[in-house]
């Protein structure tokens, strides 16, 4: 598909956003299984159902736009979830496990903090409202999902990674 215009880049990052979504809903659960620390498993398992939630913005989003949802392959994701699949069969299972699954979930979040700001101001130039609005709403959630990841790295994993 030729990009000539905003409104075709819009529907590309959407494509890519929803791709995304769907390989780290795949991916989230194996990094729950693989944390040790409760709290941070709590936290994968917290932010599967959100990513869950997101994929269904996203097919609202698609329907305002009169376009079937569909994903196209993401490299930058696919990338992101492969070098955390590597370091799951790498690290022992422990802090250091922990600490990287941490860091491997904070590089999908800037990934899609990224995408989802983008796509959103788009939106918002499209003169599109309701999809900026589900947008901007799923990157709040983003950014708290990224906090949250940030304290528990650094008042916990972390520390007992060192």
């Amino acid at each position: 598909m030729a990009m000539t215009n905003l409104q075709d880049l819009f529907i590309h990052h959407l494509k890519d956003i929803y791709y995304a979504e769907k390989k780290l809903a795949k991916a989230l659960p194996k990094m729950a299984s693989k944390a040790t620390e409760e709290p941070l498993r709590s936290a994968f398992e917290e932010h599967q159902r959100q990513t869950e939630e997101h994929v269904k913005r996203l097919e609202q989003v698609f329907e305002q736009c009169g376009q079937k949802a569909s994903g196209t392959t993401c490299p930058a994701i696919d990338g992101i979830v492969e070098e955390g699949e590597e370091l799951m069969k790498e690290a022992e299972k422990g802090e250091a496990m922990d600490a990287g699954l941490i860091a491997a979930a904070q590089a999908a979040e800037h990934y899609e903090i990224a995408r989802y700001g983008t796509l959103a101001s788009w939106a918002k130039m499209l003169d599109m409202g309701d999809a900026q609005k589900i947008l901007h709403k799923t990157l709040e959630e983003e950014k708290q999902t990224d906090e949250k990841l940030s304290k528990l790295a650094m008042q916990q994993v972390n520390r007992k990674a060192a």
